[in-house]
């Protein structure tokens, strides 16, 4: 079946005209989930006033949850962590060690104002990173995020490696996209992840597929196929704005 999304032309996503490209941090050490949004709302102010460079920031944090303008309160089954209510799109999720959650910040002005095709190309990219490992990343029509089919866990089985959760302000994205590399799975099971009950569906990461995959990893492929897609960025820099 054809997703609606694959028939989206992902074209149109490089910036209007010249100049820098999207700056590109790597955090060395987890955020805590307020700081990150702190960071972020004063960047993308900044990116709309035209007083900052467009942003990437890889980060990972602490163990937490958070929940998204469609989260449902039943969804949290075990309060193992804080939870945190987001802005972003989208239901309950897990965030913690091993998981690589891009924060990404594009002025949409610029380069295309079309926030259904943004969460395509977002997919898009993610499709393109797992595919430098081989692993077969592939979009939902009712699903929102990246799925690996599982064969091996019975017949209709799929897994989610990889979930989005967008906010615009001003035309300017934040939020993003979150990649299991290898986080402890089994905190997924104190949520309902995304609102999804049915047991065909589950979580998995780069590591359960038996990938020997580290952070440093990801992330190079990260940058290769958004550069793809969104255009040129910056020498990567380690560290806090």
């Amino acid at each position: 079946m054809i997703n609606a999304r694959q028939t989206l032309d992902l074209q149109g996503f490089l910036p209007d005209s010249g100049g820098p490209g999207v700056d590109w941090l790597i955090a060395d050490s987890p955020v805590p989930y307020l700081e990150a949004v702190a960071t972020m709302e004063a960047r993308v102010a900044a990116i709309a006033a035209g007083d900052a460079a467009e942003l990437v920031w890889l980060l990972e944090h602490p163990p937490l949850y958070t929940s998204g303008t469609s989260g449902q309160a039943g969804d949290l089954l075990d309060a193992r962590f804080p939870l945190f209510t987001a802005g972003r799109g989208g239901q309950l999720t897990y965030h913690g060690p091993g998981q690589r959650v891009a924060y990404v910040m594009l002025d949409l002005k610029r380069r295309r104002p079309d926030v259904r095709a943004y969460v395509a190309a977002l997919e898009h990219w993610i499709i393109r990173t797992l595919a430098a490992f081989n692993v077969r990343g592939e979009r939902r029509e009712d699903r929102v995020g990246v799925w690996v089919a599982r064969p091996d866990k019975g017949e209709g089985c799929e897994d989610k490696i990889a979930a989005i959760g967008v906010r615009l302000r001003r035309w300017v994205t934040f939020h993003g996209i979150a990649i299991n590399v290898e986080p402890d799975l089994s905190h997924f099971q104190a949520i309902v992840p995304c609102g999804i009950s049915d047991p065909r569906y589950g979580v998995t990461s780069l590591v359960d597929l038996g990938l020997p995959v580290t952070m440093a990893d990801l992330d190079v492929a990260l940058r290769a196929a958004f550069t793809e897609i969104f255009g040129a960025t910056t020498d990567a820099f380690h560290g806090k704005l």
